[in-house]
């Protein structure tokens, strides 16, 4: 695996922040791990790159165990810090020659080109950090996390204040990233999730609520949901005699039925329409959104 967290815990004084985590990515897979603030997610994150020290349990990288004065993870992680901590005073391209001398990158100055254009600074890299804008900032911060090619990328909010155009370049560039790295992306947008996440980890009150894919999570386990329109007038009376339905409500010009179970529903409805001499014009899955999700176990 390339990241491994075990039973990971952080006191403030008495108050836990992050309570008993655990999880592990491997390599090639992009994860968001989502939360609402102050649920843990950066804390966590610093952790895991060294930056911050943890109370109790282990984080190993790429079979290296993190911790605060070991060189030889960091040069394996790269990190894009939630506000994005950047020397405003130098050009774009000194701050990112200045990071990759850190680093001791090989033919520098032809890689510090190849990340300006990969994250799309061309245009921007002889101003100054300050006064760039806070998504040609957040690309600067972008390109110097990639600069020494990490095996493993922690991106805290890397997509905030970026327009819709950004977005696009910004998640295409990342989902590439991912086909050979490991990356793990905390976000408050959901359509990004769905857009490049191979997984998502939810987290609330310092705990891990949820861990599987967005398509998944999207299934309520408890209850299925489907919509159908019929081309026929029916009551709901009728309808609540279709085997396995507890509530049947209208919406729009059809009917949101519901299982009792986690029971396809779908063949059902059909059965009886059949047996009704009805016509289905209509017969989906209800699905909830990741947004409903989220909230409903971080409530």
């Amino acid at each position: 695996m390339s990241i491994e967290v075990k039973n990971l815990y952080k006191y403030y004084g008495e108050q836990a922040a992050v309570r008993d985590i655990s999880f592990s990515v491997k390599k090639g897979e992009i994860v968001a791990f989502l939360g609402p603030n102050g649920a843990g997610k950066s804390t966590t994150m610093k952790i895991m790159t060294g930056f911050m020290p943890a109370s109790e349990g282990e984080v190993f990288i790429c079979g290296k165990k993190v911790d605060i004065d070991k060189l030889d993870t960091r040069q394996i992680i790269g990190y894009l810090p939630e506000n994005n901590p950047l020397y405003t005073d130098m050009y774009v391209r000194e701050y990112l020659e200045f990071v990759g001398r850190i680093y001791k990158i090989k033919n520098l100055k032809a890689r510090v080109s190849e990340m300006i254009s990969a994250v799309g600074l061309e245009v921007e890299q002889h101003k100054k950090i300050g006064a760039l804008s806070k998504g040609y900032r957040q690309r600067v911060g972008l390109a110097q996390a990639i600069i020494h090619d990490p095996e493993v990328l922690i991106l805290d909010e890397p997509t905030t204040g970026l327009d819709p155009n950004q977005l696009v370049e910004i998640r295409e560039l990342i989902r590439s990233i991912g086909k050979e790295k490991t990356v793990i992306l905390s976000t408050h947008i959901m359509q990004e999730v769905e857009a490049i996440c191979d997984r998502v980890i939810i987290i609330s009150k310092g705990q891990i609520v949820a861990d599987d894919t967005a398509k998944i999570l999207q299934q309520d386990l408890q209850h299925q949901t489907v919509y159908v329109e019929f081309d026929n007038k029916v009551s709901a009376a009728q309808l609540k005699k279709i085997p396995n339905v507890s509530k049947v409500e209208g919406l729009n010009n059809g009917w949101l039925i519901e299982s009792l179970s986690n029971t396809d529903l779908r063949k059902e409805v059909a059965q009886y329409a059949q047996a009704q001499d009805w016509l289905i014009l209509t017969l989906n899955i209800e699905q909830k959104t990741l947004e409903e999700v989220f909230k409903e176990l971080t409530k």
